[in-house]
């Protein structure tokens, strides 16, 4: 990997053991560094301006797109986990603009249709290694957007390219490091952690959804304010909220109680990361990767998160209208990779002169939004199966 930062000082508004730019691994083609950001300000900017980001808009999170005009999306989840990650970052003094570029890129390789669409690409290439979306979007930040002349990919630095890929099979891992040696794919090897920076967005990512999936899911009609009263970790700050305001009803109800759960899981966070960084005493951002996990909820707030997100999985995740839709999400999927598959021609150019054929389908497919992965279904087979 080639380093490109200028001889900077250290960041001094940065704790230790945060990622200062001026320290970071560099990128794997060498550029010069941009004359008034920092490299992580860099790889923020060119995540926001990609195609990938853009796709994100019609890219389902829970519900389809077609379902509503109001539920989240990839783009909206991606930008409250970014939302979040920077509350927690700048009250820890880790580096915000690489927390923000991580926590936007994220799910830059998530399928059409949630993790319908993930499962059964996983399924349609298992023998060519599966499908991950986290090694996807490592993979679309790498090699499949097309915006710069002298290198596939974004070219960002190693520092987000490392948090992007929030997990990684072992198989993977290794043939990145085969490919990339002591890369984003030795940490999974070796079993040590990301930086803080990268911690952080993978528990600001389950704080984001958990919560927004409360509020899609009573938006719905799917689940009820009264079954989430089951729920201590919502049932608390409910009722905190009805005794504060006890006229209040409806969504208004609903929104200021979700509202005090975020803040009492970042509290948590930043108070329990502070005494883990404190007990372990990182002298700088490479001794922290070897510190085992820092960022963290206490824990009691982790068990109480444990129950909300079971609650979810078994009451909205698997409602029978959900999975109803998940079938037929599948199935489209499926269908299109045996459409494309049997003749590439269907596919643009770019991706019909790959050798990898079936890699090459899964990532065209990856790359569509719900609605065109619909239309493109319904063109070639004639049936309409989502609406």
């Amino acid at each position: 990997m080639s380093s490109t930062s200028a001889a900077a000082p250290p960041d001094v508004s940065l704790a230790r053991y945060a990622c200062d730019p001026a320290q970071s691994r560099g990128r794997r083609h060498a550029e010069a560094p941009a004359p008034t950001r920092t490299h992580f300000q860099r790889d923020r900017d060119r995540i926001v301006h990609s195609t990938a980001f853009r796709r994100l808009v019609y890219k389902t999170q829970v519900f389809l797109n077609h379902e509503g005009d109001l539920f989240r999306t990839r783009l909206t989840h991606s930008l409250e986990v970014a939302q979040l990650a920077r509350s927690i970052a700048r009250a820890l003094a880790l580096n915000e603009d690489l927390v923000e570029a991580i926590a936007l890129a994220h799910d830059l390789g998530h399928t059409p249709f949630g993790h319908a669409g993930q499962d059964a690409l996983d399924d349609c290439i298992k023998q060519r290694g599966g499908f991950e979306h986290n090694l996807q979007s490592l993979r679309v930040v790498d090699e499949l957007e097309e915006r710069y002349p002298a290198f596939n990919g974004l070219n960002l630095t190693f520092e987000t390219r490392e948090g992007i890929l929030k997990h990684c099979s072992r198989a993977n891992a290794q043939r990145i490091e085969d490919e990339q040696p002591h890369g984003v794919g030795r940490r999974f090897l070796d079993r040590t952690q990301p930086s803080l920076e990268a911690q952080l967005c993978n528990l600001a990512d389950e704080i984001a959804y958990n919560a927004h999936d409360i509020d899609d899911g009573v938006r719905s009609g799917l689940i009820t304010i009264e079954q989430l009263q089951e729920v201590d970790l919502f049932e608390t700050f409910r009722a905190d909220t009805a005794r504060d305001f006890p006229q209040l009803q409806g969504r208004r109800l609903l929104y200021e109680s979700i509202r005090r759960m975020l803040s009492a899981q970042v509290y948590d966070v930043i108070d329990s990361t502070r005494a883990a960084i404190e007990a372990r005493a990182p002298a700088n951002a490479a001794e922290a990767r070897l510190a085992g996990p820092l960022v963290m909820f206490s824990e009691g707030m982790r068990n109480q998160s444990a129950v909300l997100k079971r609650f979810l999985l078994h009451n909205l995740y698997r409602h029978p209208q959900v999975m109803a839709m998940t079938g037929q999400a599948k199935q489209v999927v499926r269908e299109l990779f045996a459409a494309y598959m049997e003749d590439p021609r269907r596919m643009p150019a770019d991706f019909t002169a790959r050798v990898d054929s079936p890699r090459a389908v899964a990532d065209y497919i990856a790359g569509m939004t719900d609605r065109f992965a619909a239309r493109e279904h319904e063109r070639m087979t004639g049936r309409k199966l989502l609406s």
